[in-house]
């Protein structure tokens, strides 16, 4: 290994160490309120898992919020997805890598089978590359195949820096009030049609855009 590769491999691994504290300590501060928590309270007390979907531009939180449980992730083969992953790994999340544009069907395939080994999952089915706010299948299908019910989750915080990428990826400011909206179970019938599967994902995608609007009014 030459001086240069090792240098760049020094510096990138202080830099994934720092933002992986930065990211704990900032999400500490935040002044969170819940909306429907006891759903996820009573599923994880009577040992039932589920499928958890948020989109791409709030993950910062939900992935914070459910580290260190039986939670299996799924993140893309991208540059980016390399660094959610090993931050997800420091969360004790087990990764699948796979997007709809690589590795889709195989990574989905591994998400059924640790859905149906008493494993929940978690999603941003806007991801990786959007559209914004539009349900891609994986969290209905994998749900539809494993009998586990989908959890959506909007996420609003008041004071937050939005950049300037396809999914306006939202950080939050230190100590701002937040909110943090869960849905009813959403069950489905592993025997539902083509055209019923997609007008499920259309419903799913609705209701997590009505959650997450809520998630973003403050008083």
């Amino acid at each position: 290994m030459n001086l240069r590769k090792l240098k760049q491999d020094t510096l990138r691994f202080i830099g994934n160490y720092l933002l992986f504290g930065v990211i704990n300590v900032l999400c500490k501060t935040l002044k969170i309120s819940y909306v429907n928590q006891t759903v996820i309270d009573e599923l994880e007390r009577s040992g039932r898992n589920y499928v958890l979907a948020f989109w791409h531009g709030t993950m910062l939180l939900p992935w914070y919020l459910q580290r260190k449980k039986n939670i299996v992730a799924l993140t893309s083969k991208s540059k980016d997805g390399d660094l959610l992953a090993k931050i997800l790994k420091n969360w004790k999340y087990q990764v699948v890598r796979g997007s709809s544009h690589t590795g889709g069907e195989v990574a989905l395939g591994i998400l059924v089978d640790y859905a149906k080994n008493n494993c929940s999952i978690s999603i941003t089915p806007d991801g990786p590359t959007g559209p914004p706010q539009k349900l891609k299948a994986g969290a209905v299908i994998t749900a539809k195949k494993s009998g586990l019910p989908i959890i959506l989750v909007g996420i609003g915080f008041k004071r937050k820096i939005l950049l300037r990428s396809w999914d306006q990826f939202q950080i939050p400011k230190f100590f701002t009030h937040t909110n943090v909206i869960y849905s009813d179970p959403v069950y489905v019938d592993k025997n539902l049609s083509y055209e019923d599967t997609s007008k499920m994902i259309e419903n799913c995608e609705l209701k997590l855009n009505e959650i997450q609007k809520a998630a973003g009014m403050f008083r």
